[in-house]
């Protein structure tokens, strides 16, 4: 048995809903929810266009490899309306990176594993410049080492909000 870090985000459709059914499935399809952040209202990260994104961290006891979790996420998206090709013609309609989405769910990590393949990169290559994603992991792991980058969850998120404060600053 493994741990897996999840998050979900959606700010299409019936959000409440939608996070609800999403965690319902991930507990059914990928294994034992231990934990549960709370939910995160966060503004679109990456893209201008869209509405208020709800976020949720969730610790998974699992038995699948990370490739199986890919696949079963994958197709929880799916049904739950996830529609990548409408997606990509948005993003290439508004010349953006990302777009809206009834449900998105990434690998954050699993265990202290490093995935690198043309399907699946853990631990996830963007979560320390989200705070939408550690803000909910640090709920659950702040002091869970990132495999890579050999710092506390916590202290990814520390150096984020300096960066972000520095930043700011500087307009």
């Amino acid at each position: 048995m493994a741990k897996v870090y999840l998050m979900t985000g959606t700010n299409r459709g019936e959000v409440e809903k939608l996070m609800q059914e999403a965690a319902r499935m991930i507990g059914e399809q990928v294994g034992e929810i231990l934990r549960m952040s709370k939910v995160w209202y966060t503004e679109p990260w990456g893209f201008k266009q869209g509405n208020i994104f709800l976020n949720q961290a969730l610790e998974v006891r699992t038995e699948l490899t990370p490739e199986q979790v890919l696949d079963e996420v994958q197709k929880i998206e799916l049904e739950l309306g996830r529609n990548r090709t409408e997606e990509a013609e948005i993003k290439r309609e508004n010349g953006e990176h990302y777009a809206s989405r009834t449900m998105d769910i990434d690998i954050i990590l699993y265990e202290d594993m490093v995935v690198e393949s043309d399907r699946l990169k853990i631990p996830h290559p963007l979560m320390q410049e989200r705070e939408f994603v550690l803000g909910p992991m640090c709920e659950l792991v702040a002091d869970m080492v990132h495999p890579v980058y050999g710092v506390t969850l916590a202290g990814l998120r520390e150096k984020l909000a300096d960066k972000t404060e520095e930043a700011a600053g500087e307009r």
